[in-house]
């Protein structure tokens, strides 16, 4: 999850904005923003309930096919197309596998081990790799203190919410380190997609539909090979992984440009402040997780960093 204009959530990455009339949707902004907050909160849930019946890597491809079924549905009953030229195409099959196909079976694969909260948490760091990588590699942002500053705090945050004091006992290593992957895998794709997509004249939902296709494509290809097909399809984890394609990634991607559209990228990003909350009151409520003192304080401190690697000076 992430927004048009910075890194947010991990449940859904579309294509930078492009230019766009102004639209009147009939929901005010802060019940679709609270709708969006709940929708990739519980992706995290969905994705662990999916697990109990289907390889990781089918849950992923389950997600992006009814995610871009959503956006291809979404294209015809607007009269769109998507998006014409190889270079356009050649650049979004990139952007697929950075921020849908790769990050989307990272997760899935991490929560064999880990929790839907630890999930969760791990994803709300995405800012921070993506404030790491702009300074360090690319060097085209301001390294002020506060930001550095954030930057910091944002990965105590993730020691406390592991435990490193205690040896990170209770945690999988391995899980957790593929969550934190994937969340840096957005950071990796957005700087990606900033320098080549940003202006192609596409809209919103033309780019979105294109990339989604390409990442179904790359998963298709890939799971056969490396994956058991299901012999079965109980109810309720394929429930679950229509809900998390269909609404944690066809629906949010529509209500997120809507977002941003009406409100704003800085007000809108501020949804990855909520998702980790819903993502551990789900995993707690829902799914019986346990929860120790350190995951919501780390938690917090993860989310307080990150908040401070995307103040800008003179912004208010």
């Amino acid at each position: 999850m992430t927004t048009a204009t910075a890194p947010a959530s991990a449940t859904a990455s579309p294509p930078a904005p492009s230019s766009a009339p102004a639209r009147h949707p009939l929901l005010d902004w802060r019940i679709r923003f609270g709708a969006l907050c709940l929708i990739w909160g519980f992706s995290f849930l969905f994705i662990k309930v999916g697990n109990e019946a289907f390889a990781p890597l089918y849950v992923t491809l389950g997600r992006l096919l009814f995610g871009t079924a959503v956006l291809l549905v979404t294209l015809a009953v607007k009269r769109e197309r998507l998006p014409r030229g190889a270079r356009v195409w050649g650049h979004l099959a990139v952007a697929a596998f950075f921020l849908n196909a790769l990050p989307f079976s990272l997760f899935a694969y991490a929560e064999m081990t880990i929790s839907s909260t630890l999930a969760g948490i791990c994803n709300a760091a995405s800012p921070l790799w993506g404030m790491l990588l702009a300074v360090v590699v690319v060097s085209d942002d301001r390294p002020t203190r506060r930001r550095v500053a954030g930057l910091g705090l944002g990965f105590i945050g993730v020691l406390i919410v592991l435990g490193a004091w205690q040896g990170f006992s209770g945690q999988d290593p391995l899980g957790t380190g593929l969550a934190l992957i994937a969340s840096a895998s957005y950071a990796v794709g957005w700087q990606y997609v900033r320098r080549t997509l940003s202006h192609t004249g596409h809209s919103h939902l033309s780019m979105s539909g294109g990339q989604l296709l390409l990442g179904t494509v790359q998963l298709a290809l890939v799971t056969p090979v490396f994956a058991a097909t299901p012999t079965s399809f109980p109810v309720l984890p394929l429930l679950a992984v229509l809900a998390l394609g269909a609404l944690g990634t066809g629906v949010a991607f529509l209500v997120q440009y809507g977002l941003v559209d009406e409100v704003g990228p800085t007000t809108a990003m501020m949804v990855t402040y909520f998702v980790p909350v819903i993502a551990t009151a789900a995993g707690v409520a829902v799914l019986g997780e346990h929860l120790t003192w350190n995951t919501p304080v780390g938690a917090a401190v993860v989310l307080i960093g990150a908040a401070l690697t995307q103040r800008r000076p003179g912004r208010r």
